[in-house]
């Protein structure tokens, strides 16, 4: 027994430590941070009745008639309420109010308050006001740290201004900025706005807006993705596909400034402006629109389109100038282009260096060094008329040093020049033209296109030139005074082969791509990835069976010949009418 004891003593002194190690737990767990409380919601004298006790195991206070309470700058009256002493927070019902820094005033049939997070809700009839707007909605939360406003069931803003709609907003008192989305609607004194996402300052009275956005006036619509728009002054600022439509233009950039006051616009970036009366389209880099004087200005590689059926002109300058009509709801109005006028439609190109259409007389007046080219044969002037008619080409004046050249199979060069001309087309091609004054002739005589016979040369007060479907000379008539010769080949000499003032410029000649430039330039499209067979191996290729021959087939039946030509079918112009016999030198 006396072993006993010593082992007795040693359990003793262990079992306080086995019994903590048992109990000890296998990881701590982290300390979780205690939320702060707020201030104390307090109530203020004047409740006619109060009642308390427990409910459903939670200690309530009931309080009933003029209750008030007090959270620092924060008041809350209500007819009844209910007061949550456990845990800092009320439920009020009828006549609610809340009222902060006696500025901000919110109303409504019943509100939860949270004192220690400083949040309440109010619901029912809710109105919020501010010295400088009254928001109406069903329901509405407020962050009273945060001095934010929150409604998600719609709402209704007016201002002594403007009045505002949307599913979705946000209300920041302090900033005084409205945030809302989902079926904006803005009402101004001048404007409808329509949007997704918008921003309102209740301050400066503008509008920021971030997605599609309409602003709709009685004189026309502005369009943007992103920008602003202010109220008062009445100034827009769009991005992203910004557009201003108006009855007769659409005028559109990347970036677009409108001052509605002033009735001037500045467009940026692949700047458009259509005219809808007379289908006619400007694009550039920049555009100015004074509205006023129905007067818009693009340049930086300006370029103009007018589709008539099948036929588009395309006209490009440095600089195009657009003049409405002054007769009300009728098209027309000017277009100015220039310097380094381009033209270019199907049938017809041309340069020059100032340019004038008059869009209601269909007539087109091109001045300095004007030339242009009709197929085979080019025209120069000091100045020309280019009168449509149905939006094709109908006549064309010639004024001063009128010079028509043509370039033969043998690259002759086929001349007339006079004083004036005037030609005339037919669905687009050149059919007759009259030489006024001074005329004088060139032409080369060919056989079967291949062969030079001789050179006409002929001059007379008066000639017409009538040019056969192709656009080939066919006949000259001299109708005054004329004087005409006939060159044999061995004679020629080089002074005898030009004209005075014979200039050939057919490098000027603009092509349809030059002319449009980057505006109205295709989009170049991918190109599909070429799909790389794998290749055969040599032993699949060696063993590969090869193909039965075809049997021959039967000779084909010969075709017939084709009749021969007589000689001197394809005959050089004829001369009509001579006053005299030509001379031979």
């Amino acid at each position: 027994m006396s072993f006993l004891k010593p082992l007795f003593l040693l359990l003793l002194l262990l079992l306080p430590a086995l019994g903590w190690a048992q109990q000890r737990p296998a990881t701590k767990p982290a300390a979780q941070p205690t939320p702060p409380k707020g201030q104390r919601v307090e109530l203020l004298p004047g409740t006619q009745e109060l009642i308390g006790g427990t409910f459903n195991g939670v200690e309530i206070r009931k309080l009933i008639g003029n209750v008030s309470f007090k959270q620092g700058d924060t008041f809350m009256y209500c007819d009844s309420a209910y007061q949550y002493t456990d845990r800092n927070a009320i439920e009020a019902f009828s006549n609610v109010r809340i009222v902060q820094n006696d500025t901000l005033t919110i109303t409504g049939d019943r509100a939860t308050y949270d004192g220690d997070a400083r949040t309440a809700r109010m619901t029912g009839n809710v109105v919020m006001r501010d010295p400088r707007m009254t928001l109406t909605t069903p329901v509405l939360d407020y962050d009273l740290n945060r001095k934010l406003a929150v409604y998600s069931g719609g709402g209704h803003l007016t201002d002594p201004e403007n009045t505002l709609d949307s599913r979705l907003g946000y209300y920041n008192t302090d900033t005084k900025v409205f945030s809302f989305r989902r079926d904006v609607r803005v009402q101004t004194k001048d404007y409808l706005i329509t949007g997704d996402t918008l921003q309102y300052n209740t301050v400066s009275k503008v509008v920021y807006f971030f997605g599609p956005t309409r602003i709709k006036g009685a004189r026309g619509t502005l369009y943007a993705e992103n920008g602003n728009y202010n109220s008062r002054t009445r100034v827009s600022n769009f991005e992203r596909n910004a557009k201003i439509e108006t009855p007769e233009y659409l005028l559109g950039g990347d970036k677009l400034f409108y001052d509605e006051a002033r009735e001037y616009g500045l467009a940026t970036g692949r700047v458009s402006m259509v005219s809808k009366k007379d289908n006619i389209t400007i694009r550039g880099d920049v555009g100015r629109y004074w509205r006023g004087q129905g007067r818009a200005k693009l340049y930086g590689s300006a370029v103009m389109r007018n589709i008539a059926d099948r036929d588009t002109l395309y006209l490009a300058a440095d600089t195009l100038v657009s003049v409405e009509s002054k007769v009300p709801n009728k098209p027309g109005g000017i277009i100015y282009a220039y310097p380094k006028v381009r033209i270019f439609r199907p049938d017809l190109q041309g340069r020059c260096d100032s340019l004038t259409y008059n869009r209601a007389d269909s007539v087109i007046y091109l001045n300095t060094r004007p030339v242009l080219w009709s197929e085979k044969n080019q025209l120069t002037a000091d100045s020309m008329e280019l009168r449509l008619r149905r939006q094709k080409i109908d006549q064309l004046r010639l004024y001063a040093n009128s010079f028509i050249v043509g370039q033969d199979t043998l690259l002759n060069f086929n001349q007339v020049k006079g004083r004036n001309m005037v030609g005339y087309f037919q669905a687009g091609k050149l059919k007759k033209v009259d030489v006024l004054g001074n005329a004088e002739s060139l032409y080369y005589a060919l056989e079967g296109d291949t062969t030079l016979t001789g050179m006409n040369k002929a001059v007379s007060a008066t000639m017409t030139l009538r040019f056969s479907p192709d656009s080939k000379l066919q006949t000259i008539s001299f109708l005054t005074n004329p004087d005409a010769s006939f060159i044999p080949p061995h004679e020629l000499k080089d002074e005898d082969k030009k004209l005075k003032g014979f200039a050939w410029r057919s490098t000027e000649r603009p092509t349809r791509r030059g002319t449009l430039g980057k505006h109205f330039a295709p989009v170049a499209k991918a190109k599909p990835k070429s799909k790389v067979k794998p290749k055969a191996s040599t032993k699949s290729r060696a063993t590969k069976a090869k193909p039965k021959a075809k049997p021959a087939a039967l000779p084909a039946k010969p075709a017939a010949p084709a009749p021969a030509r007589k000689p001197g079918t394809v005959a050089p112009p004829r001369l009509v009418k001579p006053a005299v016999a030509p001379a031979r030198r």
